[in-house]
């Protein structure tokens, strides 16, 4: 190379994937999950559910304001963050356990990007035509023509990526009264800027980005491979089968006795939504859909071929079916120890859950010590500790709470503001109340050091409501 050659540039301009039209099994799987699952995340802020006068009436809601999370007849507190913290785990488990039977089926069928591109496309296709018209459009020059769809797509588009990023903001307050506050304006400029950034979120990415969030942005596909095995169905090309591809020859053809099945049709390429070949093997970039199955069975039907060159695949099965024997039974892959056990412990994660869920308790105490100074000395020389008692009420009225403490040493209680040991907890609501612990003068309590005592609350409406909170009691001797 002379000094004047410059190196070879690494960049390649992003050529936009156009996939074609395609109709079969996984094909109809998909329209189906995505016609469910947009109409869950649409539909679902709308659902009303009748909680009593003091609790919003929407089914679901994130609660931010009050630090609480309602689902349903479900209502999950802020000390009660656990539950989230299991549905996560129980995410987490479930994904890996649909990756290690079916690949990235999850990608395929379900990720948000997948699902809203699919939409996207899918609008692109009726107002622009099917692949060969979309390519066509694409490097056509700009014109009246191109214009006019292009405006038209976009603001599909756009109007789509608008109600993504209003149904976001509905599931976070009540979603009829925002509605209409953001029509007279009157809504928070929280609620405008979060649903401007999911709309450009929504349309770029289901609408420019597509296979490009897949490759470059979500880490799941370099994490996948950790997930796998050699029992794990994967889509795959039986090039045993199909090799020497070739175009279709009449059967009197001395040539076809030495062609494979493939005809090099490249239907399984122009249905892709990721833009691969997969009879390359296995890449990266493919997320499991499946739709170059439908394809290519639909080509094989009309040619007279059997069905099954493109087929969901285990890496066992490979081995066998070239060496001319049969596959295993699918069931075989997908329950096997490694699937059992992560079906298990998905399970005992949601059994500890569901038990947990309704073992809690209705009322809560929280019991905070006010440790500046550790204790005060009264004239009389009784020794005064002070708490901050925080009580939980997730009745739907307000209950009277009765509060006691109980230690090895005798101890006395006084509430500030008031004249008896009982308050009022407003209905499914907190309360904050300074208490007094008191030892009288020259008792082991006051004169000792660290004295182990328990909080009590009950609840005087169900007694068998009773919630306790372990602490110390501060005398002279510390």
């Amino acid at each position: 190379m002379s000094a004047n050659d410059s190196p070879p540039s690494l960049y390649a301009v992003h050529e936009p994937v156009f996939p074609r039209r395609v109709k079969g099994t996984f094909r109809n799987l998909k329209w189906i999950i995505m016609a469910v699952t947009l109409g869950i995340y649409y539909i679902t802020p709308w659902l009303r559910w009748d909680r009593g006068p003091s609790l919003p009436d929407q089914a679901v809601l994130v609660d931010l304001a009050n630090r609480r999370f309602f689902f349903f007849m479900i209502e999950i507190w802020p000390d009660e963050f656990y539950f989230v913290a299991g549905l996560l785990i129980m995410a987490g488990l479930g994904l890996f356990l649909f990756t290690s039977a079916l690949g990235r089926v999850w990608c395929g069928y379900a990720c948000p990007q997948t699902v809203w591109t699919d939409l996207y496309i899918l609008v692109e296709r009726w107002i622009e035509g099917d692949r060969n018209a979309r390519v066509r459009l694409y490097h056509q020059k700009w014109n009246a023509q191109k214009i006019r769809l292009r405006a038209i797509k976009w603001v599909v588009w756009f109007l789509i990526g608008l109600a993504t990023g209003g149904a976001w903001i509905f599931y976070f307050t009540d979603a009829p009264t925002l509605f209409w506050n953001l029509l007279d304006g009157t809504a928070h400029p929280v609620a405008y800027v979060t649903m401007g950034l999911l709309t450009f979120t929504t349309f770029f990415f289901g609408g420019f980005a597509r296979e490009q969030i897949c490759i470059y942005a979500c880490p799941w596909p370099r994490i996948q491979a950790a997930m796998m095995d050699e029992d794990t169905l994967v889509v795959a090309y039986r090039e045993w089968r199909g090799e020497p591809r070739g175009k279709l020859r009449k059967p009197d053809d001395p040539e076809v006795e030495k062609q494979g099945d493939c005809i090099d049709c490249m239907a399984c390429v122009n249905v892709c939504p990721m833009g691969i070949d997969i009879r390359k093997g296995q890449q990266l970039e493919c997320i499991t859909c499946a739709l170059c199955i439908d394809a290519c069975d639909e080509v094989m039907d009309r040619i007279g071929k059997p069905r099954g060159l493109i087929d969901y695949m285990a890496l066992k099965d490979e081995t066998l079916e070239r060496a001319g024997g049969t596959a295993r039974n699918i069931w075989k892959h997908i329950f096997r120890p490694r699937t059992l056990l992560y079906t298990a412990l998905w399970a005992s994660v949601g059994v500890a859950m569901i038990v947990a869920l309704f073992l809690r308790s209705p009322i809560g105490l929280n019991v905070t010590p006010v440790r500046n100074p550790l204790y005060v000395t009264l004239k009389d020389g009784t020794i005064r500790n002070t708490y901050e008692v925080r009580l939980h009420n997730k009745h739907g009225e307000e209950r009277p709470f009765h509060i006691s403490v109980t230690a090895e040493e005798a101890l006395e209680i006084s509430l500030e503001g008031r004249d008896n040991t009982v308050v009022n907890v407003p209905a499914d609501g907190t309360l904050t109340q300074r208490i007094y612990v008191t030892a009288a003068p020259g008792s082991k309590a006051a004169e000792g050091g660290l004295l182990e005592m328990r909080f009590w609350v009950v609840d005087l409406t169900e007694a068998t409501d009773r919630v306790s909170a372990d602490t110390v009691f501060h005398g002279k001797g510390e």
